[in-house]
């Protein structure tokens, strides 16, 4: 599974609010939502992302190997 805990790091190193992503960059709130509750975004989301935050695709997001399931 794919989470973004590490953008919300990054944004806070950046001082950067979530409004101000709204607001100045003009990001979608449905994407803030569907990233915050770790759901699927188009990578041209990911890659405005970088953009604003001057940053690499690692520190906004990280693969988590699912729970294998039980049976």
């Amino acid at each position: 599974m794919i989470v973004y805990d590490r953008l919300w790091e990054t944004l806070k190193d950046k001082n950067i609010s979530q409004y101000s992503l709204m607001k100045d960059y003009g990001v979608d709130k449905a994407q803030i939502h569907r990233l915050k509750h770790n759901m699927i975004v188009k990578t041209i989301t990911i890659n405005n992302l970088c953009r604003i935050l001057n940053c690499n695709v690692e520190d906004i997001m990280q693969y988590v190997p699912d729970e294998p399931q039980k049976e």
